[in-house]
């Protein structure tokens, strides 16, 4: 595929992948057209095609660029935690944080995942379940080291992605609670979740949150 080289083709193709998240999370991606994409960027249709040959090409572009950053943000951050539950905790509040901030990217990675070509879709799977396996890893390390008691890890996987995904659904910037409040008290219920040892008492929103010295929750 050719690309148009230089500080003008960069700032274009930027403006196109901009656009097309903003119309891909507001109509989705089947409802997109390239004449309305074209229109929001500000250029003629035929331009588009320097960039992108079509939609789907587009699409599994921004779904990758999603996965690389997020994969790199992760990577970067988890150097910085050692213990398991240090690094769970870590992980909960990056992954909080990360999604926060980037709406529209988590959106059309979530929902239009079945909008791409079978082999397309399998790419992205697997980056996606290296970035779960993280995940994973985390809690096989946290429950060889009896850190944490937990009767299924794939399973217990799947549930804190899909807690600390969700507060993307709902969290609102005028929300009582900053995102960082939240993310402590997810990471609260997260330790909760996999019966943590010698959880250490926080103080989020105002109050003082104590937690027991162990729970199990299977």
């Amino acid at each position: 595929m050719a690309r148009t080289t230089g500080s003008d083709g960069e700032k274009t193709r930027s403006a196109i992948d901009a656009a097309a998240k903003r119309l891909i999370a507001r109509i989705g991606y089947e409802a997109m057209t390239m004449r309305q994409l074209a229109d929001e960027v500000g250029v003629q249709s035929a331009a588009f095609y320097r960039y992108y040959p079509n939609k789907q090409e587009l699409l599994f572009s921004l779904m990758h660029d999603h996965m690389d950053r997020l994969l790199g943000a992760w990577e970067y951050e988890s150097r910085k935690a050692h213990a398991p539950l240090e690094r769970l905790s870590a992980f909960i509040r990056f992954h909080i944080r990360y999604h926060v901030e980037r709406r529209d990217d988590v959106h059309i990675g979530n929902m239009e995942l079945r909008s791409l070509s079978p082999e397309n879709r399998a790419f992205i799977v697997e980056l996606r379940s290296r970035y779960e396996n993280g995940l994973r890893e985390i809690l096989d390390d946290g429950l060889d080291a009896r850190e944490f008691v937990i009767d299924d890890i794939a399973l217990t996987t799947r549930a804190i992605i899909a807690m600390t995904t969700g507060v993307n659904l709902w969290f609102r910037a005028d929300d009582r609670l900053t995102v960082a409040e939240i993310a402590e008290k997810y990471v609260q219920m997260g330790l909760r979740l996999v019966g943590a040892k010698n959880i250490a008492t926080t103080k989020t929103g105002g109050r003082n949150v104590s937690v027991g010295p162990k729970i199990r929750t299977f």
